[in-house]
């Protein structure tokens, strides 16, 4: 766009005090509002300044010359004088923009400063012929009014539509490793977080520059590559960089805190009014159902419980590699949050790599404080039970001997095997015993299976029997075998 197209607005009542036509049909490529007398290393080139001319002293002739001539220098289109503070635009600041050739428009006391910075953005995004180059900017008021929502604490959202709210009817995301929608603007429809995470997304990404683990580092994502210059892009990513590394980095610290003590009192031995108070003090309510929940890392689990919208939860590490989290199940909820984090696990496992190890474990749920505990050993024995196949499980999953056996330690499950197996070795009498337990106990299809005559079927589980001093007409003692294969 061009300085003409501002003046042809009625809407913006502006009024040409110099210019020649050659000059006000250059390309505009932003606008910057400033009030310092010598503003040149803050501009770029094709830009129209805003200036409220609070610097200006009547009868100051260098002071005139030495902004406009900053102006000149570093390539700007025109100055904007406003004549709220003044009632006008001097003379003499008419006088140096002719002297230096850079047109002059004065903008009334009713116009404001964003209505002319919102006019030029829109027609530079309403036409895409028009769309400014890959170097143009934020403006200056849009960068001060960022300064002062981040100091007063804004969110990701806000900050996020603001700094876009220049670009017009602009998709942009504020995306998780994971796929986690923290933000949006509101023309940008949503996006299921498998697709959010995919690599095949397409568009353009930016990785903010912030604290992060693998699975919550922020991305600020625009379907369109073409839609906004990477310039904005950035300048909108270091914003939000700043926020994360200030306010949203001060609520996660708190909100640790008070995950901590409430992991702790969990994994030791105080009463049930105690943990009353530390579930209140972690934002949780005072009573249940709640779920246990102990995962491998403390950075996953919380990144698969964000993920959970309107989830109320607090998460602490009672160990080293050992992250627990109580989740309030609200009751009015039909959806099982065990299973939503199951589709979620390969999202996190994609980002932490498979030297993460990445295992969730989930107790069952606990109706109020005095059965947390029962939940957190059940969390931790169906974590034990998770294997790479199924690397998230609930206590409810654990409904077969197999089940409740996976989740017995490893070394426990060895010396078991090597205690009931060890006198058979790994020859035919093992092969001969665990193809007579998966057929029922039956002689016959046991040596049609193993094409042997039925005797010595026989024979060789008589000598099963002597070597494990098991009865094989005694259930439990065909328990104990059954058992020990499957630990082996």
């Amino acid at each position: 766009m061009h300085v003409l197209d501002l003046l042809r607005s009625d809407d913006l009542g502006l009024t040409l005090l110099w210019g020649e036509e050659a000059l006000l049909g250059q390309e505009v490529s932003g606008v910057s509002a400033t009030d310092l007398e010598d503003p040149g290393r803050f501009l770029g080139p094709g830009e129209i300044v805003l200036s409220g001319l609070v610097w200006w002293a009547d009868g100051d002739l260098e002071k005139a010359d030495r902004f406009v001539s900053a102006l000149a220098a570093a390539g700007a289109t025109a100055l904007l004088a406003g004549e709220e503070t003044h009632g006008r635009v001097p003379e003499a600041l008419v006088d140096a923009c002719r002297a230096h050739r850079v047109p002059i428009v004065a903008v009334p006391a009713r116009t404001s400063f964003r209505a002319v910075t919102e006019a030029v953005y829109l027609r530079h995004w309403g036409d895409p012929s028009r769309r400014p180059t890959r170097t143009f900017a934020l403006p200056a008021n849009a960068r001060g009014e960022l300064s002062r929502l981040l100091e007063g604490g804004a969110g990701p959202g806000e900050l996020l539509e603001r700094a876009c709210a220049h670009l017009g009817r602009l998709d942009c995301y504020l995306f998780t490793a994971s796929g986690r929608t923290v933000a949006r603007t509101p023309s940008a429809p949503e996006i299921p977080a498998q697709r959010a995470a995919s690599p095949s997304r397409g568009g353009l990404t930016l990785r903010i520059d912030a604290d992060g683990s693998p699975y919550d580092a922020w991305q600020l994502h625009v379907p369109d590559a073409d839609a906004a210059p990477p310039r904005v892009l950035h300048e909108i990513a270091e914003v939000l960089a700043q926020h994360r590394d200030g306010h949203a980095h001060r609520e996660t610290a708190a909100a640790r805190a008070a995950g901590r003590e409430l992991a702790g009192l969990l994994s030791g031995d105080c009463d049930p009014a105690a943990l009353e108070e530390a579930l209140t003090a972690a934002g949780l309510p005072a009573r249940g159902p709640y779920r246990v929940l102990v995962a491998t890392s403390a950075p996953a689990l919380a990144e698969a419980l964000a993920h959970l919208e309107g989830a109320c939860w607090a998460l602490g590490e009672a160990a080293p590699g050992e992250a627990v989290a109580v989740l309030y199940e609200d009751p009015r909820e039909e959806a099982d949050p065990v299973a939503g984090l199951r589709g979620l696990w390969p999202l996190l496992q994609v980002c932490g790599g498979p030297e993460a190890g990445l295992r969730l474990g989930a107790g069952a749920p606990a109706a109020g404080p005095e059965e947390l505990r029962a939940s957190l050993a059940q969390a931790r024995f169906a974590l034990t039970a998770t294997d790479a196949a199924a690397p998230v499980r609930g206590v409810e999953q654990l409904d077969t001997l197999g089940g409740l056996m996976a989740g017995v330690p490893e070394e426990v499950r060895e010396v078991f095997a090597a205690r009931v197996l060890g006198a058979l070795g790994d020859g035919m009498l093992r092969e001969t015993l665990e193809v007579f337990l998966a057929n029922n106990c039956s002689w016959a299809r046991t040596a049609q299976a193993l094409h042997l005559h039925v005797n010595t079927v026989h024979y060789r589980m008589e000598r099963v029997q002597v070597l494990t001093g098991r009865d094989l007409s005694r259930l439990d003692h065909k328990l104990d075998l059954y058992a020990a294969l499957r630990c082996g």
